[in-house]
């Protein structure tokens, strides 16, 4: 199984999860109350699960293990706090941000559910936001492979898109565009022997040396999440790749269920 969990984790409905909510948010509130804004949030987490089990909740468990697979890669996430089925994720950040938003929904595609709820206990009143998915296993697992704009350049460059395409049937689409890429490095030979620091120039001026990842000699590749602004993009890949002497960069963006594989050269 390529994503294992040892607490079954059952999927709530609104009206499900927003009940249970109320009773945690007040003991988030309480919690912050007592302790003040400054704490580090594992300390937050220790004392919300004290107080959820006090409070009369069933099962609460703390920074609980996921694991995803796929050959001879594996990669373990920890959730902060599960609540009777409700999924928390603490911060203590000044303030909540997209990639905290990023983190949550890639938790609920792993385990299959359809909301969680981010605290943040660092603002004068604890913040909290609930995110929410309508996208099923199955419905992750139906995406689109865009090939129109990519080259074989090499044979490596065919395993390249074949392996991501490998990880997209097993785990579907939507997952941390980090994720799939820490995989491909793992997949395509390891970190040693595929991050390189690449030279860069100006008009003969030595700029030093950029943590690039070569998955063929002068072909480097990077995975993206990008939704919107894909062109902007571009344009930054295309005006690195001219500050060195590699021949390409392949590039994949995950845009939701659509998968665009782009051959960039000079």
């Amino acid at each position: 199984m390529p994503i294992h969990c040892p607490v079954k984790v059952r999927s709530l409905s609104a009206d499900e999860f927003e009940q249970l909510d109320y009773r945690v948010m007040g003991q988030a509130y309480a919690s912050q109350n007592e302790l003040g804004r400054l704490c580090d949030e594992c300390v937050y987490e220790a004392d919300l699960k004290a107080r959820l089990l006090a409070a009369g909740f069933r099962f609460v468990q703390t920074q609980v293990p996921v694991t995803v697979t796929h050959r001879d890669f594996s990669k373990t996430y920890l959730l902060d706090l599960l609540a009777d089925d409700a999924l928390y994720e603490l911060k203590t950040a000044t303030a909540l941000a997209g990639e905290h938003e990023t983190q949550l929904f890639n938790y609920l595609f792993l385990l299959g559910i359809q909301r969680g709820k981010l605290l943040n206990f660092r603002p004068p009143k604890v913040q909290g936001k609930i995110i929410a998915t309508s996208l099923t296993p199955a419905a992750r697992r139906c995406f689109n492979a865009i090939t129109e704009q990519w080259s074989d350049l090499t044979p490596a460059c065919g395993v390249l898109r074949q392996t991501m395409l490998d990880l997209l049937q097993d785990w579907g689409a939507f997952l941390s565009a980090s994720l799939y890429q820490e995989a491909l490095i793992h997949l395509l030979g390891g970190e040693s022997n595929i991050e390189r620091r690449i030279g860069l120039h100006r008009d003969g001026l030595d700029l030093g040396g950029q943590r690039m990842f070569l998955h063929s000699p002068g072909i480097a590749f990077r995975v993206t999440g990008f939704t919107e602004g894909q062109s902007h993009l571009e344009s930054h890949l295309r005006r690195l790749l001219a500050l060195t002497e590699l021949k390409s960069i392949q590039w994949i963006n995950l845009n939701h269920a659509q998968i665009e594989f782009t051959t960039l050269t000079k």
